[in-house]
């Protein structure tokens, strides 16, 4: 069996990048993705348009060419997508990862199709793929979605935006252009400081003109079928309802970290454990890349200011002996 000097978990931004600089330092690797390439990505909203200029999205050196400013999805799909393939990277699409192990010096790393064996594990699974529950009655039915894809789906229906974020903002103003009625619950007193600077004035003044109702300081307290309970600073309010968008926010697998033998912080926060500087974990040759290192601060890394991860870690790999 071939041992890899690399095996790299997660085939978005930044486990692409650390392929891209692996093969250019001349070490073997294999990245394993559980689902389509860039999957988070593919997984955002129809419409979303990023924070960061498209420079700021580049990875290996390789120009990000966007029409406009700050890119949109299909724009970073078809980026990331000619990357992988113009530079034939070792990709294994739709394999998840179910157990990594070491044995003295080899990680064992076995897929839902096979085993590898590879002398350092790179761990780049981002943060997007497990929903922050409500834990409220009425939270499994199918009117309930942790995700949002596209506005025309809830034309002409009562829909209930649950979050303050982008991802909320982006959803209730959406589907208020194509006709739906909205209502936000936010549970702070305002919308949040990270919404994006040109967004941010469009929904609050929706919500001033009132054509997006907003309850803040509320929680939502029981979903059904036609209805949903909001608890707000006035009382219990009942509305009708059609939909529910409950965009709290997403966490990383802390599971899968701790089966791998990363060791978390036993705050709220579930930091994992590495050395910034190299970005090596309390596992020796097991790295962390990308927005999994924040713990459920998952706001503090992002591709833009996580794209040096790569490099970081392929210099330390790279400098050991061989």
């Amino acid at each position: 069996m071939q041992i890899y000097d690399i095996l790299i978990v997660g085939a978005g931004p930044i486990g692409i990048a650390c392929g891209l600089a692996a093969q250019k330092a001349g070490l073997s690797y294999i990245i394993a993705e559980k689902g389509c390439l860039t999957n988070s990505l593919y997984n955002y909203p129809l419409y979303m348009t990023f924070f960061s200029t498209s420079e700021k999205l580049e990875i290996g050196g390789i120009p990000f060419v966007s029409i406009s400013a700050k890119p949109v999805r299909p724009e970073a799909l078809e980026y990331y997508r000619r990357v992988t393939i113009s530079n034939q990277l070792n990709v294994r699409l739709f394999e998840p990862v179910e157990t990594i192990r070491r044995e003295v010096d080899i990680y064992q790393v076995t897929t839902d199709k096979t085993t590898y064996q590879a002398r350092h594990v790179i761990i780049a699974t981002g943060f997007y793929d497990i929903p922050n529950m409500l834990h409220i009655p009425g939270e499994h039915l199918a009117k309930v979605n942790h995700y949002y894809k596209d506005p025309h789906f809830y034309a002409a229906q009562k829909v209930l935006v649950i979050g303050a974020n982008n991802s909320s903002v982006d959803a209730a103003l959406e589907t208020y252009r194509k006709g739906a009625d909205v209502t936000m619950v936010i549970r702070e007193e305002g919308i949040g400081k990270r919404v994006k600077y040109w967004v941010k004035p469009d929904i609050e003044n929706r919500i001033a003109e009132g054509s997006i109702k907003a309850y803040y300081h509320a929680n939502v307290k029981a979903i059904r079928e036609h209805e949903v309970d909001i608890q707000t600073p006035d009382g219990l309010v009942t509305i009708e309802n059609d939909f529910v968008l409950a965009l709290t926010g997403y966490q990383p697998n802390f599971n899968f970290l701790e089966r791998a033998g990363v060791t978390l912080s036993r705050d709220a926060k579930k930091y994992p454990t590495y050395n910034p500087d190299t970005m090596e974990t309390n596992m020796p040759g097991m790295y962390l890349a990308g927005v999994v290192c924040g713990g459920m601060d998952t706001h503090v890394w992002f591709i833009e200011n996580s794209r040096d991860h790569a490099d970081k870690i392929i210099a330390h790999i790279a400098g050991k002996p061989r």
